[in-house]
């Protein structure tokens, strides 16, 4: 399965959906229009009501916002892309460098490791035809001979067996690593989908009063979700790197070392891919340190602690001001008490 091809089609997924963003201006014009005029009024209002000289500049906001919503495919979308289009082809860049260097030494390695096994004479059957077709002319009929020949079927059998298992457990984890990089590349273009086609809404919204953060979050959310691509590119490119860096080991080696073990290389390729497949989960997370956008929620959160965290100093306050009270009641009525018994006796 050539991934590479369903990520362009995602890639032409998002192309193909722009055009959409118009359908939604027609109702954000007639928001923002409505919400200008009550913006205008506010401050004209307002102004006279103070007797004071009306400032022009303030009331530009809603006409700017108003030619963006007009122009919207072109001047915010593909002001946007424009930016951050440099920082997608970069990473890619590498991504791809990294990748090419990888599929080169991976193909050495491969090779090294077959010339190793046919040259020890104790594994060439396993890897070699010629070698075990040699081998079993070289047997006669005995019953030693036919003991050593069926031990030799049934080695390189699970040989063969174990190879399999081995490449089959690897095709499913490098299977799972693409999904993971697929399911990030579609829930991102799934993401700036929608924000695309609703983000005229997002501007119209913006030129009422009290929401005028709706638009930085909705520029705020676009580029982080933007940058979840550049982010997992640099991820796929570390670990291409440190791919590339074992089997550069690997290669040295089984160049230098007879002994060496290839089964605790692919060991370590497999735990990387793990890794990878984790990994990629957490792009939004780190996309999201490059740039923050859930200030309102985080700022909610704040207030509600502070908020709890006065009542709670209020409240310890008012018990230890109840209790010293309380104490100075009991305190004066036992006084009283204990006078009027003495005045008994």
């Amino acid at each position: 399965m050539n991934f590479d091809n369903l990520h362009e089609i995602l890639r032409s997924l998002y192309e193909e959906m722009m055009p959409l963003c118009a359908d939604m201006a027609g109702v954000a014009k007639g928001i923002a229009g409505l919400g200008a005029l009550f913006y205008v009024a506010y401050r004209v209002w307002q102004s006279l009501a103070r007797a004071e000289p009306i400032d022009v500049f303030p009331m530009l906001r809603p006409f700017v916002i108003g030619l963006c919503i007009m122009f919207f495919p072109t001047v915010v979308l593909g002001t946007l892309n424009g930016v951050m289009s440099p920082i997608v082809k970069g990473t890619n860049g590498m991504l791809q460098e990294q990748t090419f260097d990888m599929k080169k030494y991976r193909e050495q390695k491969d090779k090294l490791e077959y010339e190793a096994m046919a040259r020890n004479p104790e594994t060439a059957y396993l890897v070699s035809d010629e070698a075990f077709d040699k081998q079993i002319e070289e047997l006669g009929f005995s019953p030693a001979d036919l003991a050593t020949m069926t031990g030799m079927y049934l080695e390189r059998g699970a040989y063969n067996l174990e190879k399999k298992i081995r490449d089959f457990f690897r095709s499913i984890m490098e299977l799972l690593f693409e999904a993971a990089a697929l399911i990030i590349d579609t829930l991102r273009t799934f993401f700036l989908v929608v924000l695309a086609i609703l983000g005229p809404i997002a501007f119209a919204i913006s030129v009422w009063d009290g929401f005028q953060s709706t638009l930085t979050q909705w520029v705020c959310r676009y580029v982080q979700v933007y940058l979840w691509l550049p982010v997992s590119d640099l991820f796929s490119t570390i670990l291409a790197r440190i791919q590339i860096l074992m089997l550069q080991n690997d290669i040295t080696e089984l160049q230098n070392n007879p002994a060496f073990s290839i089964d605790a290389s692919n060991g370590v390729y497999i735990v990387f891919l793990v890794i990878g497949i984790v990994g990629y989960f957490c792009v939004p997370t780190v996309a999201g340190w490059i740039i923050e956008a859930g200030g309102g929620i985080g700022s909610y959160g704040r207030n509600v602690n502070q908020a709890a965290q006065r009542g709670a100093q209020s409240a310890y306050t008012g018990g230890r001001y109840a209790a010293a009270g309380a104490g100075s009641v009991i305190g004066n009525v036992g006084g009283r008490i204990k006078g009027a018994l003495l005045k008994g006796k």
